[in-house]
């Protein structure tokens, strides 16, 4: 069921409970109000004839038939009755002919106790409203009244129960017309304030369908539900576009690792093959090229294992494993980086002497191997008796560490994929490395909520700056761990 016809059956249903309950309602109303404006006039009526009567006990006693004169506001539908006290009729009007009014035993007690009753009767299937009220006279001797007989007092309702049909009538016929104009005219309305939904639910269908989130949900009126809807789904397209367009570049990404993956983990397992080979010949070869081809497959199986441990770490980089959250002192991991990387390049300057006695927040272990790997990266592109400095920053949330170089360079093309796997920009920095050590050091420091950049100059150097969370400082503006002022290096 479309939500066109369900809207559609609300509307019908709510208003054909209103003209329910407001026909009920008028037609409860207007019968009791009919039927109280007939039992006042009887009531009048009886009440007239009694103040009218001419009898009195002597009569009644010598059983002579009572003579009850007609009210002049007795009107030809009205039919009056006088019972005896034994009950017996002993007068009825003209108009009666020989009909006789009932008198049931249940009126009859209520008459006696209450001295007045009305009761719905059918004569010739004819209903009729019959007031019954009792007769008392006084004996001539003045001691007292004595009940001498009944009044009957009826009406006919026939044109009440006329009025009260035509009007049940009436009000079933125009409140099915109603209901049926309103489905139709509810259809109508439902169409038109979903026809803007219907258009929204094509184009998002064609969007899905052509695979095209360029194109977005057209809208071009008020900013109600409908409109916010539009905004809604627009603000969703261009959601998914950029979702849909990072990962059809995560995909070639993925394409081109595995294809650099496998090629580079090729290269050194075919060197070991064919070494293989060759100690396999037969006559076996010299001692002296059996010794170099060993060394070969020492060399090459250290290569892929750097390699695999390479991969691995970007591999649970990638997964999302968690590293410490830990103070980590930056003067003394930074010291020990340097004395470590002086082992590398020996013929190169290394300064790391004005360094910021400061901690940051991070992983001990994992921000030492981002440090070598920028280091080596350094040493192998800084010539002989060039310079690397490492310095530090500190500012109020933050620490950043400097890297920086006298070598090559990088050009301005390259900048922006120094930092992708397996990218090795052959025309400005060589290396025999795989293109792996700047990436995992990016995906090192972003787990730790840090962030990594770099600035280059062809021939003048390059600068790699790390930027890390500061520990929070306590009162007095120093961190947990300061044991000297702050200074920060340009």
């Amino acid at each position: 069921m479309s939500i066109r016809l369900r809207l559609t059956l609300l509307y019908t249903a709510i208003l054909a409970l209103t003209l329910v309950a407001f026909s009920v309602t008028l037609y409860v109303t207007l019968a009791r109000t009919t039927m109280s404006v007939v039992k006042d006039t009887l009531a009048d009526e009886a009440k007239r004839l009694v103040n009218e009567r001419s009898v009195d006990y002597d009569f009644l006693m010598k059983r002579i038939e009572v003579s009850i004169p007609i009210s002049k506001f007795t009107t030809q539908n009205t039919f009056i009755q006088a019972r005896g006290a034994d009950g017996t009729v002993v007068y009825r009007t003209p108009n009666l002919f020989d009909i006789e009014l009932p008198l049931s035993e249940l009126v009859l007690d209520v008459v006696q106790r209450d001295g007045a009753g009305y009761e719905y009767v059918r004569v010739q299937n004819e209903r009729l409203l019959v007031y019954n009220r009792l007769i008392d006279v006084n004996r001539r001797g003045g001691n007292g009244g004595q009940v001498v007989g009944i009044i009957q007092v009826a009406r006919s309702l026939a044109d009440q129960d006329r009025a009260l049909n035509v009007l049940r009538r009436n009000l079933i016929i125009g409140s099915s017309v109603a209901t049926l104009l309103a489905f139709g005219i509810g259809w109508v309305l439902a169409g038109a304030a979903l026809r803007p939904i219907n258009r929204i639910a094509q184009t998002a269908h064609a969007i899905g369908a052509e695979r095209d989130f360029n194109r977005r949900v057209p809208h071009s009126g008020p900013q109600d539900e409908v409109g916010r809807l539009a905004t809604t789904i627009n603000t969703m397209l261009a959601a998914l576009q950029g979702a849909y367009r990072q990962e059809a570049q995560a995909l070639q990404a993925q394409r081109r690792f595995v294809a650099d993956a496998s090629h580079e983990l090729r290269t050194p397992l075919t060197t070991i093959r064919g070494n293989l080979g060759l100690l396999q010949r037969e006559p076996p070869i010299s001692e002296a090229d059996r010794v170099a081809v060993l060394d070969d497959m020492v060399d090459e199986s250290e290569r892929m294992s750097r390699l695999v441990n390479d991969l691995l770490v970007l591999a649970r980089a990638d997964a999302g494993r968690p590293l410490r959250n830990e103070p980590v002192a930056v003067k003394p991991l930074i010291e020990d980086v340097c004395r470590k990387a002086r082992t590398l390049g020996p013929d190169r300057e290394i300064s790391c002497d004005e360094i910021a006695d400061v901690e940051l927040v991070g992983d001990h272990d994992a921000l030492t191997q981002v440090l070598l790997i920028l280091l080596d990266n350094a040493v192998k592109f800084t010539p002989p008796h060039g310079r690397i400095t490492i310095t530090t920053v500190v500012r109020d949330a933050a620490v950043a560490i400097n890297v920086h170089d006298t070598g090559t360079g990088i050009g301005p093309e390259v900048l922006p994929h120094i930092f992708e796997r397996f990218y090795r920009a052959d025309s400005s920095r060589t290396g025999s490395g795989a293109g792996l050590g700047l990436a995992i050091a990016r995906a090192l420091v972003e787990a730790q909520r840090g962030t990594i950049s770099v600035s280059s100059v062809v021939g003048e150097g390059s600068v790699f700056t790390l930027q890390l969370p500061r520990v929070p400082t306590v009162a007095g503006g120093s961190t947990t761990s300061d044991k000297g002022a702050d200074h920060e290096q340009p």
